[in-house]
Formats: C-alpha cells, structure tokens, sequence
C-alpha cells in the first residue's frame, strides 16, 4: 500500500539528510524504502535518513531515557548507524527551526544509539560534545585505488569507528578513487568509515592545527563532509604530533570546513547546518 511521507531535506557541509519526523514513533521504514529515499536518481537522494522520534517512541531511546528526542540515523543503504557528527547538527537545527526544543534556553540533548549527545551554538553555527575518544596504536592495512602501497591507518572511536590514514600530499589525497570502497586488514568488527588525510604545512598557525581530508562512509560511499570523520582524523594528527600538538583544528572537507576541539577528555564537532526544503513523497 502506498505512503505519503511529509520530509524536510537538509546538510552539514554537503553531507545531505532526508529528515523524517515521527515523533511518537509510528512510522516503520524498511532498509528498501530508506535506501529509496537516498537513491539520487529515483528518489530524493541523500546520505541518509534522520527520524525524528521521542526517546520513549523507540526501543533504542530507553539507554537515552534523559534526553526527549532521539537520532534515529540510517545510512543510505537502510543500515543503522551509531552516530553522525554532521546529522547531529542538522537534527538540533530541525528540532528548534520546528519549534520542538529550544537551544538558546539550555543546552540540547539528543539521544543516539552511541548514547545521549549535548548541542549547543557555537560560532560557525552548532556543536555537539561527542564525548569521549579512543585512539588506538595498532595499526589497520588500507588499501585503495590509486594508493601504490598499502598505508598504516590509526583506529579512532568516537562513538562510531573509523579508521585514519595519513597522506603525504595534496595531490595523493585527489587521486584516491573512493567510487571503490578501500580495502581494510584486519576488518574490524563493525566495520569503519575510512578517512585519509594530509596534514598543513605549517601544520598549526596561531594554535590551531589544520588538516584536509576525504573519506568513504560505511554504507553510503564517499561523501562531501563526515562530522565523526572529521573529529576522527583531527584527533588521529593531534596523537601523531604528540605532547605540543593543538587542541583546536580546523578541517576541511570537499564540502566546507569544520571545528574540532578537545577539551576534559571529550571531543567536541562545530559547523553549520542547514534545512533546503520541505515537501512529500509516496513510497511503495
């Protein structure tokens, strides 16, 4: 039987959701119909979907019980997904575009499957305390078309993995193909977004650390911006560099540019959000 879904569509630096609000948690997308939603050809194409549902409307929301509203944050392929630095954002900015929260009267707290999450604004728009990290010192084998050799990654955990590889210039970072997904030894359990970097040179100017990177997300392929990529590589540099390294970066993505700071042992994510339009769409 055929429905009618109402939609908003909206980004974080390029890296686009379909945002879907079911607030008491009644609508039940399959992984066909979300990955029709993202289809870019056939359907409203995103990286994406962000279901805006109540803590209690969602059998995940009741770890998250202290916030009200829950991400519910799939991929564009229908998978699930922990967390997503820029849908994060986009999600604080439809919650009070929609009149559902209001952040300039207390700091947001989304719930997400990586727990719950603290937004607040910040001068290049939103940023969210992604809480605490982990980087890990074992060494990942990455391979991807274009890279002669296979390249030493770092794991980092920000909620959701990934794993960091540093490039050693800017021309090596464009001629990776991320149309084929990067090959990684061992696999990690869960998978991991893939994020490859080359750092500034100098790499810090007035104290802050600047890096560029790509990356190819899990389930969805390359994308424009990864908000949890972007923290993961600034704290994967911020670990190479060691004891003087900064800690505030600026990273810059092919959609724009991003915040990261750490700060009490959390990192926190800062940029700009977007919403480009409402309408509906009927799915099968």
């Amino acid at each position: 039987m055929a429905q009618t879904l109402p939609f908003t569509k909206g980004h974080g630096t390029g890296n686009d959701f379909v945002i879907v609000a079911d607030p008491d948690g009644a609508i039940n997308l399959s992984d066909d119909q979300v990955a029709a939603l993202c289809d870019r050809r056939f359907g409203i194409g995103a990286d994406g979907t962000l279901r805006v549902v109540r803590s209690a409307g969602i059998a995940e929301g009741a770890a998250t019980a202290d916030a009200e509203w829950f991400m519910d944050y799939r991929n564009a392929d229908g998978s699930a997904a922990e967390m997503c630095g820029n849908g994060i954002r986009v999600f604080a900015r439809y919650l009070v575009e929609a009149g559902l929260a209001d952040i300039d009267a207390a700091p947001l707290r989304i719930g997400t499957r990586a727990g719950v999450k603290t937004v607040t604004r910040s001068d290049l728009g939103f940023e969210v305390d992604l809480g605490v990290f982990r980087v890990d010192d074992d060494d990942i084998l990455v391979r991807a078309r274009g890279l002669s050799i296979a390249r030493p990654g770092a794991g980092v955990d920000v909620g959701n993995p990934h794993v960091v590889v540093a490039l050693g210039s800017i021309s090596e970072l464009e001629e990776i193909d991320l149309t084929v997904q990067p090959v990684l030894d061992p696999v990690p359990r869960h998978g991991a977004n893939v994020e490859f970097v080359v750092p500034a040179d100098p790499l810090v100017r007035g104290g802050v650390g600047s890096i560029r990177m790509r990356v190819f997300e899990r389930g969805v392929g390359e994308t424009l911006s990864c908000g949890t990529g972007v923290a993961a590589s600034a704290l994967a540099v911020r670990h190479w560099a060691g004891q003087a390294a900064p800690d505030r970066w600026s990273v810059e993505v092919p959609g724009g540019v991003l915040g990261v700071r750490v700060d009490d042992g959390h990192v926190f994510l800062s940029g700009p959000a977007t919403l480009v339009y409402s309408g509906e769409i009927t799915l099968a």
